[in-house]
């Protein structure tokens, strides 16, 4: 009866001795900033994805906000990305001086719509950020396309994608850059921490100067065994290095972050067993070409149940002992994007009513199988 009354924290990670281990490792060697944890972090990530270059960040909107100050985003520039993703996407848009531009999302993917973005595209347009929703991917094909065709740089939100594979190609390697999280509710956590993927040399020294207060040389190289090593300030940047501490949690969690998956993709089966036949609007099946990374499990709380709103199922849900989440809200409902921006939620109505109907499940690895069945049974019985 005690594991009834069990409060389900959403999104609950794991967190093994192999990592804690690491941690202390970390404290007691006295290096606990910015240093060979995070190297060995980056080069296992960048193994992983199959990338050229990797450099980890203290949060994927610093990946963003930095990946569009490299590609040379200004004042007046048009940035356009989808109306179904975290304010995060946008805010990064805006800290870059950039103008961000909305399209609307696919309703079956709840990705991008590429026929959006081109309808969208001025000649002030110099990026697109697509987000790979949920862990599906956005239909690369169609929105690199878009690029070369209109000259547009692409920085890959894929702060739900760590494992997706488009066309057998890990997400986060068609673009410019791909920018990657590392919150506690992600599929590898280091409780907050981010990475960014790129092609090209140059822009990685660039990240990592940005990165460091615009410095040339990071603490590690300046205070190593080799001496104290001088510095230059070569351009205006941020404070938004990744620490060893993360790292170290990190680093033990890509290990596992395969296994992870097969444990969410058994949740998410034995969830759309169970709510397709409730005719309530599940997530759909990804096609044979799309890894999904399984991040989030929406369903659609609609007038299937006339009696139970989205906002009174969530209440129920919580007074029943499972945490939910709602991912998203579509952009243009929150006042200050509507006051700033001008926005209005019905001009983007796909992303609008999946805003004001979605529910994301419990899709923790850590959940149990009678956890499982206690979700599935309290959903029923709301609906």
């Amino acid at each position: 009866m005690g594991n009834q009354n069990k409060y389900l924290v959403f999104g609950a990670p794991i967190i093994q001795e192999d990592e804690i281990a690491e941690v202390v490792q970390s404290l007691r060697s006295g290096w606990i900033g910015t240093g060979p944890k995070v190297k060995r972090f980056e080069d296992n990530f960048k193994k992983y994805k199959g990338a050229s270059y990797a450099v980890a960040l203290s949060s994927c909107t610093a990946a963003l906000h930095l990946s569009l100050i490299a590609v040379g985003i200004q004042s007046g520039d048009e940035v356009i990305t989808s109306a179904m993703t975290f304010c995060a996407t946008i805010n990064a848009i805006i800290h870059s001086g950039g103008t961000p531009v909305l399209a609307d999302c696919s309703p079956i993917t709840q990705c991008i719509d590429p026929d959006d973005i081109e309808r969208k595209i001025t000649p002030r347009t110099k990026a697109i950020i697509p987000v790979h929703f949920a862990g599906h991917a956005c239909e690369m094909d169609e929105i690199m396309s878009l690029a070369h065709k209109y000259n547009l740089k692409v920085i890959e939100d894929c702060a739900h994608a760590i494992e997706t594979t488009y066309k057998g190609i890990p997400v986060g390697n068609f673009g410019d850059f791909g920018c990657f999280s590392f919150y506690v509710t992600k599929n590898i956590i280091t409780g907050e921490g981010g990475m960014v993927l790129t092609k090209d040399e140059e822009n990685v020294d660039k990240i990592k100067m940005l990165a460091l207060h615009g410095m040339d040389k990071d603490a590690w190289h300046r205070f190593s065994d080799e001496g104290y090593k001088h510095y230059d300030v070569v351009c205006s940047g941020f404070k938004y290095n990744m620490t060893d501490l993360q790292a170290a949690i990190g680093i033990h969690q890509l290990k596992k972050v395969d296994i992870y998956r097969e444990k969410r993709k058994a949740i998410w089966d034995r969830y759309q067993s169970e709510f397709l036949k409730l005719g309530i609007h599940c997530p759909s099946k990804p096609p044979k070409f799309i890894k999904h990374a399984y991040h989030l499990y929406t369903v659609c709380i609609d007038s299937l149940n006339p009696s139970v709103s989205r906002d009174e199922f969530l209440v129920q849900m919580g007074g029943n002992g499972i945490g939910v989440g709602v991912h998203y809200r579509s952009i243009p409902t929150h006042i200050y994007y509507q006051k700033t921006y001008g926005w209005k939620p019905e001009d983007y109505p796909h992303s609008h009513k999946i805003g004001e109907q979605t529910v994301s499940l419990p899709l923790s690895p850590k959940l149990s199988d009678v956890d499982v069945e206690r979700i599935i049974s309290t959903v029923k019985d709301i609906l």
